[in-house]
């Protein structure tokens, strides 16, 4: 595969491993890129990993992907359910966007069961930890016919 998977990550999610531990557990976001980039490899898949706590800068890069990647895994953090501009970026993509997130937003407040990336993703993984980006990534891995 020649282009990248985008691994989009949305605001906090630097302070993976200190952040109330007990929802988001104690990985760290380099556990999630240290495990995202392991599968990438063993299938054969370029990665970009970054993180943002902006979301213009969450935008641009889903642009850039839109542009120059082969699929995206957005972990869009709180954005996820106030995000228009998100949702539209989403929209306006021609390649796959999984939607991922560490815990189970549906069994959180009732302000985080929305989620304007879910509306325009092309499916949703959460509440598995850091195992949902490892799913994310198989699942794109599957959605691009590579091999698993």
């Amino acid at each position: 595969m020649e282009k990248a998977i985008f691994v989009l990550n949305g605001p906090n999610l630097n302070l993976l491993g200190t952040r109330e531990p007990e929802i988001y557990g104690t990985d760290t976001l380099a556990d999630v890129e240290a495990a995202c980039t392991a599968l990438a490899t063993s299938l054969g898949m370029k990665l970009v990993f970054r993180q943002s706590n902006s979301e213009g800068q969450l935008i641009d890069w889903l642009q850039e992907a839109r542009d120059h990647g082969a699929g995206v895994l957005l972990n869009a953090g709180a954005l996820t359910h106030t995000s228009l501009a998100i949702y539209d970026a989403i929209k306006a993509m021609t390649i796959p966007v999984i939607e991922v997130h560490l815990s189970n937003p549906l069994r959180r407040e009732a302000f985080r069961h929305h989620s304007y990336v879910g509306m325009a993703a092309t499916g949703t993984i959460a509440g598995f930890g850091l195992h949902s980006y490892v799913l994310g990534l198989e699942a794109l891995a599957k959605k691009l016919s590579v091999k698993s």
